[in-house]
């Protein structure tokens, strides 16, 4: 998501089987190393085993976490890749979707209003934001 001329908030986010949301936002480059600490401590969050189902954007393969992947799979971690050009199967990307063209109104924002719009619906995900996958 962007805000102000350059600056773009970046969120991972997994949505759990159980309705639950986990996310991590920040306004760095998204690389393949902020994405394997995500998964450590998605895995933490959520406890043993997790399956997660993942797009094939680089960093969720890159040589640079290889060894990373390889630990967390020994700790209970499976990864699942979607097949190559299919966003419709990917559910967290329809959810950013709604996120971006239907739960925020379309303006000009400032950096703090981009990142305050996000906290609010991540934070109400589930209760004041909800979606369903049929």
């Amino acid at each position: 998501m962007t805000a102000e001329r350059g600056k773009r908030l970046k969120v991972l986010a997994a949505l759990i089987s159980t309705g639950e949301f986990f996310t991590a936002k920040f306004w760095e480059t998204t690389t393949a190393a902020l994405f394997g600490g995500f998964l450590g401590l998605l895995l933490e969050s959520v406890g043993r085993p997790l399956t997660v189902i993942l797009d094939n954007a680089s960093i969720h393969q890159a040589k640079a976490i290889q060894p990373l992947l390889a630990l967390l799979k020994q700790k209970g971690l499976t990864l699942h890749f979607l097949p190559p050009d299919s966003p419709e199967l990917n559910r967290v990307e329809k959810l950013w979707h709604k996120m971006k063209y239907e739960w925020m109104a379309f303006k000009a924002r400032n950096a703090p209003t981009l990142e305050a719009n996000v906290d609010k619906i991540l934070g109400g995900f589930g209760s004041d934001y909800r979606m369903t996958f049929c």
